[in-house]
């Protein structure tokens, strides 16, 4: 099979198109040959060294296709079966074939286990963009966050992959206000689709906020940014909040938070990352896999997908890191 790999880090470059034996999936395992792969932060993190991966390592973390075989002891799927699948504990996705565990695997033809169709009719290159993004914000809002109805919620870089999820599935959730911010004009109008009621530039948050708010301030933020924004996003909490710290994509050093100030605050501070949930939690990260795919092709969640080749992942991978990406970028593998 043709595979995108990581044989050294470094930057968008490094990345080479290779042959490589096809994976065979083991017991409870279910080998997709790949139609669509999801382009991620986490695989340019990856492709950087942020991450104790061994080289050469091949990125890809969401994938969608067809079911090409089943390992011992897998039940509920079959052989040409469309799906769409996780495959963020051992990644694989930028190449022909991957192996991830059957409970990350998700029928697009209503022939699950269930039998309720609820993802029939959702498209390849769609169902590809799922898996990440849609299932991170239903994780993040509904078990880590833990948002009420009515309440307020700030997400940075909302008119990212992660962030055009976040807005749209607090809706869902019941928050009441939903506030986004991205870092330049030109991204405004963009993350505005996303089921914001406010979208605003990032280094207004501490001026805006009491404005937004009626001066109480969030009850939720949504942080993948890191630096100056995660303090800023402390400061803007309200009495009770949550902060979600869900990544670093401005590189800057860590953030110190004093224990004692959210004692005294009554606030709280929480980390999300959907790889280490995933690797724990197999069955509730493919439950939450299954309610992103229901979401989105009943038409509740929208997702705005660009398709590159696999050959252009370097591209990808560019766009990503410069900030110039919105919504979801996927590359074309094969079988599509």
């Amino acid at each position: 099979m043709k595979a995108v790999t990581i044989p050294e880090f470094g930057g968008p470059e490094v990345l080479r198109l290779v042959e490589l034996a096809d994976p065979v999936p083991g017991p409870g395992q279910v080998s997709v040959d790949v139609a669509y792969a999801g382009a991620n932060f986490a695989e340019v993190l990856y492709r950087r060294g942020m991450a104790d991966v061994p080289l050469p390592f091949v990125p890809g973390i969401e994938v969608s296709g067809r079911v090409r075989a089943l390992g011992p002891g897998v039940r509920g799927l079959a052989v040409g079966q469309p799906v769409a699948a996780l495959t963020i504990v051992d990644s694989g996705g930028y190449a022909g074939t991957v192996v991830t565990a059957a409970e990350l695997v998700v029928p697009l033809d209503g022939g699950s286990p269930s039998g309720d169709g609820a993802t029939s009719g959702l498209d390849l290159a769609t169902a590809a963009a799922v898996p990440s993004n849609t299932t991170t914000a239903y994780v993040v809002l509904n078990k880590i966050a833990r948002v009420e109805a009515g309440q307020s919620v700030l997400v940075h870089a909302a008119a990212g992959g992660v962030g055009s999820q976040l807005g749209q599935v607090a809706r869902l959730l019941g928050a009441g206000r939903v506030v986004g911010t991205v870092g330049s004009p030109g991204k405004l109008e963009v993350a505005k689709a996303f089921g914001y009621d406010d979208v605003i530039l990032r280094e207004e948050v501490a001026e805006r906020a009491p404005g937004l708010t009626g001066g109480r301030g969030f009850d939720v933020v949504v942080d993948p940014v890191g630096g100056p924004t995660r303090r800023q996003s402390l400061d803007v909490l309200a009495p009770t909040g949550r902060l979600v710290v869900m990544g670093n994509a401005s590189g800057a050093a860590d953030v110190a938070v004093s224990t004692i100030e959210l004692w005294l605050t009554n606030r709280a501070v929480a980390g999300f990352n959907l790889a280490a949930f995933t690797a724990a939690y197999p069955t509730q990260a493919g439950a939450a896999l299954r309610w992103a795919l229901r979401v989105v092709a009943a038409g509740d969640v929208q997702v705005a997908v660009e398709e590159l080749t696999l050959e252009e992942a370097a591209e990808a991978h560019r766009r990503i890191e410069s900030g110039a990406s919105t919504g979801k970028l996927v590359l074309r593998v094969g079988g599509a």
